[in-house]
C-alpha cells in the first residue's frame, strides 16, 4: 500500500474549534510537510490544524502473581460532629461561668478582648472567641459564632 504526502488543498480531518467536531477540512498552509492551517468544509472557519484524537487501546488486566489474599482494613467510621452542635455544647459548657454583671455591652466602635462577655442587644450574651484585623471579632451566642464588628485592640 502506498501512501502519498499531503499537500495543500487536499482534505483532512480535523478538529473544528467553531463547530467544536471532528469534520473534514481543506489544507491551506504547511510548513516543512507539516499541516499548520486548516479550513472547515462545513463552516468555512480558518483555524489551526488540531489533530482529532487517537484511539485509546482497552488496557488488558494484568495477572498479578500468587499471593496470599488482603486481609480487609477494618476502620471504624468516625462520624463527623455537625458545627452547630460542637458550639451548642461549648456554650453549654462556659454558661455557668458566665457573670452577667461583668459583661460589657456591645459597641461596634468597642475595643474587645478575647474570652469576655459581651451582651449584644439582639443575640445576648456571649464570650469573644477571637478578634482579628481588620477590626471583626468572633462571639460565640446561644445560636451560634457570630462576627461582629469592633475596634481592634
Amino acid at each position: 500500500m502506498t501512501t502519498r504526502e499531503l499537500t495543500a488543498g487536499d482534505i483532512i480531518e480535523s478538529r473544528c474549534t467553531k463547530c467544536r467536531e471532528i469534520l473534514n477540512h481543506r489544507i491551506v498552509a504547511m510548513v516543512d510537510g507539516v499541516v499548520k492551517r486548516v479550513e472547515c468544509n462545513t463552516c468555512n472557519g480558518v483555524h489551526n490544524y488540531h489533530a482529532p484524537p487517537v484511539a485509546k487501546e482497552p488496557k488488558t488486566p494484568k495477572i498479578a502473581a500468587v499471593s496470599k489474599p488482603r486481609s480487609p482494613r477494618v476502620v471504624p467510621r468516625v462520624s463527623k460532629k455537625d458545627p452547630v452542635e460542637t458550639e451548642r455544647e461549648e456554650w453549654a459548657s462556659l454558661q455557668p461561668t458566665f457573670d452577667p454583671e461583668k459583661a460589657l455591652p456591645y459597641d461596634m466602635n468597642g475595643r474587645f478582648l478575647a474570652k469576655r462577655l459581651v451582651l449584644h442587644p439582639m443575640f445576648g450574651l456571649g464570650v469573644v472567641k477571637t478578634v482579628t484585623v481588620p477590626n471583626k471579632m468572633q462571639v460565640l451566642f446561644k445560636e451560634g459564632i457570630k462576627l461582629l464588628r469592633c475596634n481592634y485592640l
